[in-house]
């Protein structure tokens, strides 16, 4: 496994949506020392997102939908503006992000630029996201989106100018990482100047 850790054992806490688990392993400190520590680690399976952009509009789609855990910590409507993303779920990340972008906000994929892999919260969540972009027309919008009716995502698709969206990172609209990293990304790369 590792040279630094031995003795890994797992209890778990939950298993109904995603996985939630103890650990307790022994740990080689930076002395030399083994140390028994232990962690709670939740496991909710990797993701992918996409952010799609209009180079020659300017603009990008983003979703807004309610996160229950936004609302428990502080947002007062729980309503979020993000980038299109979704639950591998043992799919490839491209076919996810394919589907997921057609389910969320009705347009057609045919072109992917892969970005980067994250850990997004590697202290207690072992979730890894594959992020992409991809450029969008309005040929490409085949339905009006909104998720799936069985999964209640409720889902509102907003077609914003690009500058717009940048500056709702300073003002608070758009405090999702995964959303700040794919519009700053897209600002740094200048695949939306002429």
């Amino acid at each position: 496994m590792s040279d630094a850790v031995r003795n890994l054992k797992s209890q778990v806490l939950s298993s109904d949506w995603s996985r939630f688990e103890k650990y307790t392993f022994e740990f080689k400190n930076p002395e030399g020392q083994w140390e028994v520590l232990q962690r709670e680690v939740y496991d909710r399976g990797d993701g992918a997102v996409v952010l799609l952009y209009n180079p020659e509009r300017r603009t990008v789609v983003l979703t807004r939908q309610f996160r229950l855990p936004t609302f428990l910590n502080g947002n007062k409507s729980g309503l979020m503006i993000e980038a299109c993303a979704g639950a591998l779920e043992g799919e490839d990340p491209t076919l996810c992000v394919i589907r997921e972008a057609r389910e969320e906000t009705g347009y057609r994929i045919s072109q992917l630029e892969k970005v980067f892999e994250v850990y997004m919260s590697p202290g207690s969540v072992t979730e890894k996201l594959h992020f992409y972009l991809a450029r969008y027309s309005e040929e490409d919008r085949l339905t009006r989106g909104g998720g799936l009716d069985a999964e209640q995502e409720y889902i509102e698709v907003l077609e914003t100018p690009f500058e717009q969206a940048f500056s709702m990172i300073g003002s608070g609209g758009i405090c999702d990482a995964k959303t700040i990293m794919l519009l700053q990304h897209l600002k740094i790369s200048r695949l939306l100047e002429a």
